[in-house]
């Protein structure tokens, strides 16, 4: 944001803070409408039924190849009505709904050429290089295309002039003068997809930063020539590594540079584009980012990129089974830990309401069921992708015309028991943090065995380590990335059959991750950056239980021997040889510390519960990911009666008891419901 340029609106955990407006909170629930992909006469229905679904604010991307006539030339309705971007979102202002703008660069919306200028994404000065020093294709329908490189310093003259455009007519609809209240900084930013670290991006410019990397991260030569173990590397001749080729830990240093500097240059282009956006006017409004599914394994740091912007927010589109039940699982609790350490809201920023018709199909089960479980695991705002329908587009809740479908009363009813519940102010506290260091995601990017296949699609199919990394050992006595996995996935399983609450954690974001903690356990196989065990041993001292293994670390998160064994200083190191010893650990924990839990069965269903700013249970969801109906009976000490508040279908308004300390529901298949806790 400009220095003399006053914050119009701002984030908190909760949603959207308006000054204008005496603070009032608003809610993060929002509806997609691509308004270029539809007559203006249906403007006004469309904008009707996104506010009739309880939604208080509207989504669009601004698309660059739609817009630009020739370089430098733009119509934004002077020619075609249905560009005149600045109608629409006048529309919406006056229907009392928000607004949240993409003007990209990168949009994708399954957009030829994800929404760029044909003639953008062929100039060669542009184009992200291979190693040979090629153009890099993404293979996709409707047509493949060579992409950007989000180095290149002509990609972004070129972006500057298209924001340029964006600015002069839509400055002045920021709040409080019109409806824009928040902007995203271009669109799942995992490089086009094609993300694997050895893909790309060899531009000139992308090596230029590399190298720029290395010297602010080791400062002399020296420095650089011992962790890469090369006499003769210098800042000017440092090549990034083509290709997994080390043999042992001591080999690993360049590859894990290389990776680093890929978060980097993402974090960066970010914070160039913001900034270009901030000079022509459209700043003052809180800016974030989106991480498609499978960012952890990724250059999208999320730590790196909030450095920069206001906050990040999740893409959802997961079928409603149990492997992506566990997948939603862990992204939203990390999300969630992160930003309620930050105090900025954990915000679905794509929840997937249908799919692309050249994608695998979602059913309405699976977007409401994916919608829901992030709730229930501390997702506090969504915006529904998309919420009317239009070309390259199959099952959302209103037509192309404006006119709504049966699963927008679905949609309305879940909205209504947000409100009704004030559900944007409660919180799931989550007393245990699983904490996934940043040194072991960029090992297993780095070791990834399957070449051009990114790493991120098996992270969105629900594979983990085992079945993507090189079972390579490199010396260290067991494959880190394995060993460290399972580390992690032995403790979820035994928290989740005593029903204790827990959240994942990142390691580059530990202290708002990790605020209120009372146990934290984390993997260090392999190796761990010496500022995180800082950070463990800190958190040590504050009291909080902290638990490491399967050993101490001899190596940091570059894998390169540490000349100082790590002094535990109260930190306990747990081999965990065998599983059993995870449920033992998990039940003497809950006895010591007092932790809550909320055990069911059977054992496919889960629960969460959130509560108010006094501690109060106010909301439970149970969850039931299976193709079979379960019933569920659920231990709550100290809740009186649960009230089915998603008032929609037979179950509406149903109340529950508990018998003998525990409540029987029914849940059907591929189903979650949601309840308001009385007494």
């Amino acid at each position: 944001m400009r220095a003399t340029e006053k914050r119009r609106c701002e984030v908190n955990a909760a949603g959207l803070v308006l000054p204008e407006r005496g603070g009032e909170v608003v809610p993060l629930y929002s509806g997609a409408m691509h308004y270029w992909r539809h007559a203006p006469e249906d403007w006004e229905p469309a904008l009707d039924a996104i506010r009739a679904m309880g939604l208080r604010l509207v989504e669009t991307y601004i698309p660059w190849g739609v817009h630009e006539v020739g370089p430098g030339d733009f119509d934004f309705g002077e020619r075609r009505p249905r560009l005149d971007v600045a109608r629409f979102l006048e529309l919406a202002h006056a229907r009392g709904l928000y607004a949240i703008v993409r003007p990209g660069p990168h949009i994708n919306a399954e957009l030829s050429y994800f929404g760029l200028p044909e003639r953008v994404v062929w100039d060669p000065d542009c184009q992200a290089r291979s190693p040979k020093g090629n153009p890099v294709i993404l293979p996709i329908l409707p047509v493949a295309f060579p992409i950007p490189s989000y180095a290149s310093e002509k990609l972004h003259d070129e972006a500057a002039q298209w924001f340029d455009a964006v600015g002069r007519h839509l400055s002045r609809l920021r709040w409080p003068d019109g409806p824009i209240v928040m902007i995203q900084i271009d669109n799942e930013g995992a490089m086009y997809f094609r993300d694997g670290p050895y893909d790309q991006d060899w531009h000139p410019d992308a090596i230029r930063l590399f190298r720029e990397t290395l010297r602010r991260k080791y400062e002399t030569i020296g420095t650089l020539r011992a962790a890469w173990n090369d006499p003769r590397v210098t800042f000017a001749t440092a090549e990034p590594p083509v290709r997994f080729d080390a043999a042992r830990a001591s080999d690993l240093a360049p590859h894990l540079d290389w990776i680093e500097a890929s978060e980097a240059l993402l974090a960066w282009a970010m914070d160039r584009f913001k900034t270009n956006l901030e000079a022509v006017g459209l700043g003052g409004v809180p800016a974030f980012h989106n991480l498609p599914p499978g960012e952890a394994l990724t250059g999208l740091n999320p730590t790196r990129i909030t450095g920069v912007l206001d906050f990040v927010g999740l893409d959802y589109y997961h079928p409603a089974n149990p492997v992506h039940h566990a997948i939603v699982m862990r992204r939203t609790t990390e999300l969630a830990s992160r930003c309620e350490g930050r105090g900025v809201p954990a915000f679905g920023a794509e929840m997937g309401v249908g799919f692309p018709m050249y994608f695998a199909p979602l059913d309405d089960e699976d977007s409401l069921y994916t919608l829901m479980c992030a709730l229930g695991y501390g997702l506090r705002g969504f915006n529904l992708y998309m919420a009317v329908d239009r070309d390259r587009w199959v099952g959302a809740p209103i037509d192309a015309r404006g006119a709504p479908r049966p699963l927008a009363d679905a949609y309305r009813a879940l909205t209504d028991a947000l409100v009704r519940t004030r559900f944007h102010e409660l919180r799931r506290r989550a007393p245990v943090r699983l904490v996934v260091p940043r040194a072991l995601r960029r090992l297993g990017r780095a070791m990834h065995a399957f070449g051009p296949v990114t790493p991120a699609l098996f992270n969105v199919l629900g594979a983990g380590f085992r079945e993507s990394s090189l079972e390579d050992d490199l010396g260290f006595g067991e494959v880190p990335t394995i060993a460290a996995e399972t580390f992690l996935r032995t403790f979820e399983r035994a928290l989740v059959l005593r029903g204790v609450p827990f959240a994942y954690a990142g390691g580059e974001s530990f202290d708002a991750s990790t605020k209120g903690a009372a146990w934290i356990v984390c993997p260090t196989a392999g190796g761990i950056k010496p500022e995180l065990l800082e950070r463990l041993v800190e958190a040590r001292a504050r009291g909080a239980v902290v638990t490491i293994g399967p050993q101490l670390p001899a190596r940091d998160g570059a894998m390169r021997e540490v000349a100082r064994a790590f002094d535990p200083r109260g930190v306990e190191v747990e081999p965990l040889d065998d599983a059993a010893r995870a449920d033992a650990l998990v039940a003497r924990r809950i006895a010591e510390l007092g932790l809550v839990t909320y055990p069911c069965t059977p054992d496919e269903v889960y629960v969460s519960v959130h509560e108010d700013a006094t501690g109060a249970p106010r909301a439970m969801f149970v969850m039931n990911p299976a193709r079979e109906p379960v019933l569920a009976r659920v231990a709550a000490a100290g809740i009186g009666e649960l009230v089915d508040v998603v008032l929609h279908g037979p179950r509406a308004g149903h109340r529950f008891a508990p018998s003998m300390g525990a409540f029987e529901i029914e849940v059907p298949a591929r189903t979650a419901r949601m309840f308001a806790v009385e007494g």
